[in-house]
């Protein structure tokens, strides 16, 4: 059974809670000289390295959700092209919240935006709290350890803001404890307060990587997440910093931390762990960090019998086919996504089913129609919660924003021999994997407008040439089922502007979720976002 950090960190905090209680559950001691042996005193206790990391475990926690119930995947994921909710057999309308998602037509009740905002103000709060107890010396540790702690949690803090400012723009930069409301900031003051924290603390995080940095924020992660803010600059504050994530890219390739994985499907397996490529990962195990349930939402209820699962999956979720469609046929990551064809029994072979790359409609599909997502490997045995750490950041993705940032800044052919490193271990064949950097410059190859129910285009929408588009394929094919896809969209602007599926564009103002009717009911600081 796999062990992950965070059963570690669990176990640890039990200790490190039960050194601290011992602190103050001294009796019958009025001889302030006496030599203590038999529990631990203030004086006496010295946190190890462990003990600091249970002392950060619950900031890290809340990071769980992204793979979660209508968690962060369900947000990135839904209102792009690649991923489809329709209505069931067994169900799935559920009172239209996966069909508004497809049609960008949310509301202030809309539960994966707010879960979104929520969770991560949950880890704002949670990263303060561990600042507040180090700075007000009410955890015993050293000088070097304090500021090693709060870097890193400012860090952390910086992480959880930068998946915001992404979401819902114009939120409240909460630094610190106190009673008042939290006031609201601009996209671009949020903006600046991430990369202000980051660039601050960097040169205070570990340069370590090994099992005791896993699953936590290190320089490089912390390098990853400020060249992803800086790659959406022009979307966040309408001024593009190409440069910049050249700059911070470089830092991280240079260090010789990573490499690439040689095998493209090692990176989502059950241990995956060891992975040369995990920059950074939220754990995940079956019995200890169960929080995992993205599958049971792709899965047909028979592919249990196809993984020999002892959960049954309920059949949700499934690919648009114009996104399949636009994959090369000798592109290995086809099959190291998607769920195609005949599905086989895991105890005799037979086939169980047979998966169709059609989907008439989101008002009604079949439980064969539609790819399904196989990314994450399925062990026998699976239950509904799955043991795969996420890489929410890894060394490909360093490559391809070095990539884009070169393609944007007229050095494409540079650009193009980056996408054809990325692009080799999933070709057979060298000469298939080659791109050019015209290509890259090149429009999408994805067939966008709406589809009749025969899988033909009826409403083909806005035809306008998407400036490297086909560099946006690429991180189609590379990131799909990453927790990504709206992002990378909203950049090229194609979220805004094509038809897919059954979806029209409904303005640009959905590139921002609405902030939830709650949170504005409870701060009357908040304003809601433009366009709702």
């Amino acid at each position: 059974m796999k062990i992950t950090i965070n059963e570690v960190i669990s176990l640890r905090l039990r200790i490190f809670t039960l050194a601290i209680g011992a602190l103050f559950l001294q009796i019958g001691c009025t001889d302030l000289e006496e030599q203590v042996y038999s529990e631990v005193t203030e004086s006496s206790f010295t946190p190890s390295e462990s003990d600091i990391v249970s002392v950060m475990a619950s900031a890290y926690t809340p990071l769980r959700f992204v793979m979660g119930w209508q968690g962060y995947f369900d947000l990135q994921e839904e209102p792009a092209d690649m991923f489809v909710t329709p209505t069931r057999p067994n169900g799935w309308d559920d009172g239209g919240t996966y069909k508004r998602m497809h049609f960008h037509e949310w509301t202030e009740t809309q539960w994966q935006p707010r879960n979104t905002w929520i969770t991560c103000f949950n880890g704002i709060n949670s990263t303060n709290r561990v600042i507040l107890q180090i700075e007000s010396e009410q955890l015993p540790v050293s000088t070097e350890q304090a500021a090693s702690i709060i870097a890193e949690m400012r860090a952390l803090r910086a992480l959880y803001y930068s998946m915001l400012v992404d979401t819902h723009g114009n939120v409240p930069i909460i630094s610190s404890y106190s009673d008042e409301l939290p006031v609201q900031s601009s996209r671009t003051e949020v903006y600046n307060f991430i990369v202000s924290e980051l660039t601050a603390v960097i040169p205070d995080l570990s340069e370590t990587v090994d099992q005791s940095t896993y699953g936590r924020i290190t320089k490089w992660g912390a390098l990853q997440v400020l060249a992803r803010v800086y790659l959406n600059a022009e979307v966040y504050t309408g001024t593009p910093q190409w440069d910049k994530v050249i700059d911070a890219c470089n830092q991280i390739i240079n260090s010789g931390a990573y490499e690439l994985s040689s095998s493209y499907s090692d990176i989502f397996s059950t241990n995956n762990d060891g992975n040369s490529e995990l920059v950074f990962a939220i754990p995940y195990d079956q019995i200890f960090a169960p929080q995992w349930n993205a599958h049971m939402k792709m899965l047909t209820p028979d592919h249990r019998l196809v993984f020999g699962m002892q959960a049954q999956p309920w059949g949700g979720s499934s690919c648009n086919p114009q996104f399949i469609n636009s994959y090369d046929p000798n592109d290995k990551r086809l099959a190291d996504t998607w769920l195609m064809g005949d599905q086989l029994n895991a105890s005799d072979g037979s086939v169980v089913m047979t998966l169709v790359n059609k989907m008439p409609s989101i008002y009604g599909c079949e439980f064969t129609e539609g790819f399904r997502c196989g990314k994450y490997e399925i062990e026998p045995g699976a239950t509904s919660g799955l043991s795969v750490d996420f890489p929410f950041l890894r060394y490909t993705d360093v490559l391809m924003m070095k990539a884009e940032a070169l393609l944007r800044t007229d050095r494409s052919d540079e650009a193009a021999a980056i996408v054809t490193q990325v692009r080799l271990r999933s070709f057979d064949n060298p000469t298939d994997a080659t791109v050019t950097g015209a290509e890259l410059e090149g429009d999408t190859t994805v067939e966008y407008g709406t589809l009749a129910e025969d899988g033909t285009v009826d409403d083909p929408g806005d035809q306008s040439v998407v400036p490297y588009g086909r560099f946006l394929d690429e991180l189609g094919w590379e990131f799909a089922a990453e927790a990504r896809r709206r992002s990378d969209m909203i950049r090229f602007g194609v979220y805004q502007t094509k038809n897919w599926y059954n979806h029209t564009p409904k303005g640009d103002y959905t590139t921002l979720f609405p902030i939830g009717l709650e949170e504005l009911n409870t701060n009357t600081n908040l304003s809601q976002n433009p366009g709702y």
